[in-house]
């Protein structure tokens, strides 16, 4: 029954478990596939410097979370006294290109103009702050206004060192006006960025900066109502499984239950995550020259071998949507257009 597989699933390992019939059944799984959601509107977007450390790399899937990248910890340059702790705001500007960008550092007295902040189009000249003492200096768009707090360490030379810590992780525990810090010791430490949902994850190097981008994902059943289990056919086990709470009955021919052909316990075994498979496909060029109602082999990925019917194309994303028939029922696959061959 739809939306009962896992519970069928755990009945069916328990009461094997208590019974002693592990040496009959195998693997129970429950295929499923992953829908990514790359819209804009779902799309998440963190930007991170290009010192920082990268925990995930293009392709990597996450979890809500996962820690993906961290900031360098800020430590003292040299040894000295902190003389002054003020609040500051960094507006970072961003020409359209990417190419290049722009920091400024103003203190939280100089009131910044109204629709300074993440996102909004600004022009050459246009000021940052009511007294007009900032004044934007190239064409782009604000990519951070962030708070920080201003920290001046002044040496025995008498020279000034300054630093620059975000606000939520200011300590004024350990970094106050009057404290004597010496060189290399701790700051604050390095800003942390964790997926806010689970995803998958590409990684943009935009020169000044890079992207961490996570398009939401979601799992579906590929086969909604059923599952798949390893064992041993005879008429016990048979009715040992077909009486488990959840499982209403075996897939059947003439009320013989139907036996999964080698390559489509491949695809099931592959959609469970159980039996890897060769993802890699080597580039290629490709002609559109496949259309509506076409059939095709697929020759990479789960479905590796099987024929089908193509559906649905999408020129754009160079994607086909194929119908393959698995154990008697027309399921319908998402593949690039270089995975399949078409068959004359």
């Amino acid at each position: 029954m739809a939306g009962q597989e896992e519970s069928a699933k755990e009945n069916l390992e328990t009461k094997i478990k208590s019974a002693g019939y592990e040496r009959f059944f195998g693997r129970i799984v429950i295929p499923e596939e992953t829908i990514i959601d790359a819209t804009g509107k779902s799309l998440k977007r963190f930007s991170v410097s290009s010192n920082a450390k990268l925990h995930v790399k293009t392709g990597s899937d996450v979890k809500k979370g996962d820690l993906l990248a961290e900031e360098p910890a800020i430590h003292a340059r040299h040894s000295g006294v902190i003389v002054s702790t003020k609040n500051y705001r960094r507006i970072t500007i961003e020409t359209i290109d990417k190419k290049y960008s722009k920091t400024y550092l103003i203190p939280e007295g100089s009131k910044l103009v109204s629709g300074i902040k993440v996102g909004a189009r600004i022009r050459q000249g246009m000021p940052l702050t009511k007294d007009g003492e900032y004044i934007c200096e190239i064409d782009g768009k604000i990519i951070e206004n962030e708070r920080v707090k201003r920290v001046e360490v002044q040496l025995e030379s008498g020279e000034v060192d300054i630093y620059h810590i975000p606000y939520e992780l200011y300590d004024p525990n350990k970094v106050y006006k009057g404290k004597q810090v010496r060189n290399g010791e701790l700051l604050a430490e390095g800003r942390k960025v964790n997926s806010p949902v689970n995803g998958r994850v590409e990684i943009v190097d935009l020169g000044t900066r890079k992207e961490i981008r996570i398009a939401k994902t979601q799992n579906r059943r590929m086969f909604p109502g059923y599952i798949f289990a390893e064992m041993m056919m005879n008429d016990d086990t048979w009715q040992f499984a077909r009486t488990v709470p959840g499982v209403i009955d075996f897939v059947a021919s003439g009320g013989q239950a139907l036996e999964l052909k080698p390559k489509e316990a491949r695809v099931v075994l592959r959609l469970a995550g159980i039996e890897a498979y060769d993802e890699k496909v080597k580039p290629v060029r490709v002609e559109m020259d496949i259309k509506v109602g076409d059939v095709v082999k697929i020759t990479t990925g789960p479905f590796e071998d099987f024929a089908g019917v193509v559906k649905e194309i999408d020129p754009v994303k160079q994607e086909l949507r194929v119908a393959v028939t698995i154990f008697g029922r027309e399921t319908p696959v998402t593949v690039k257009v270089s995975e399949v061959e078409k068959i004359q």
